[in-house]
């Protein structure tokens, strides 16, 4: 991941305030952390997903593999006594898990919680739910622009209810992000996915290298 906000801004922004809770210009945990480092858990938490992503990396599907509740909690506790700062739940789509606000109000007492999410089943009900459950802070995968987008996901549409579920996230007062991974197919179309971002106040923009598993290959790559 390149966080493109950092980069241009000197500052680590988002991630700061969801690794480190602090608004000083050198947290004291980061300092600490750059002698012991921690690591920061992305957790495929299931393999369910409702798009078909041409790039996805876990191969998601209708596949149902996935912890069972009582497992996720012990995994998440697990976590939690090992420091662990930040908890990233993503998939497959995350917001497939039946118990998927559970899980988060467990671990957001003792970790950051964020959600790597294709934003398509983000409606205002659902960000309130996620608000609630502690989440700190909304990813949405956008792709590029609606054509583009939806071919790579795979459904059309996919862009438009991805961007009214990233709004509802934001209007929900919810920390928001677009995660693109770029391929020779969008790199065409990061600058306008970058003026939309802007246009709308959304806050961070990550930037993805592709990763060559799964629907993915190298061919795919710039």
């Amino acid at each position: 991941m390149i966080a493109i906000t950092k980069m241009l801004t000197g500052e680590a922004t988002v991630s700061r305030h969801l690794t480190y809770k602090s608004d000083e210009k050198i947290p004291k945990k980061l300092v600490d952390a750059s002698k012991r480092p921690i690591p920061v858990v992305v957790w495929n938490s299931t393999l369910k997903c409702n798009l078909k992503c041409i790039h996805c990396y876990a191969n998601a599907g209708s596949k149902s593999e996935e912890l069972s509740t009582e497992e996720a909690i012990a995994f998440i506790d697990d976590l939690a006594s090992m420091g662990v700062p930040v908890l990233l739940f993503s998939g497959g789509e995350p917001l497939l898990r039946h118990d998927i606000f559970e899980l988060a109000a467990h671990a957001s007492k003792r970790i950051a919680c964020s959600l790597s999410t294709n934003g398509t089943l983000i409606t205002p009900e659902i960000a309130e739910k996620l608000k609630n459950a502690g989440f700190s802070y909304i990813g949405v995968s956008i792709d590029g622009l609606e054509e583009t987008n939806d071919r790579f996901r795979g459904v059309k549409g996919a862009f438009k209810r991805a961007f009214e579920g990233l709004m509802n996230a934001k209007d929900a007062g919810m920390m928001t992000g677009i995660r693109f991974t770029v391929t020779k197919y969008n790199l065409k179309d990061v600058p306008a996915v970058v003026d939309m971002l802007a246009e709308n106040e959304i806050p961070r923009f990550c930037l993805y290298h592709l990763v060559p598993s799964g629907r993915a290959s190298f061919e795919d790559d710039i």
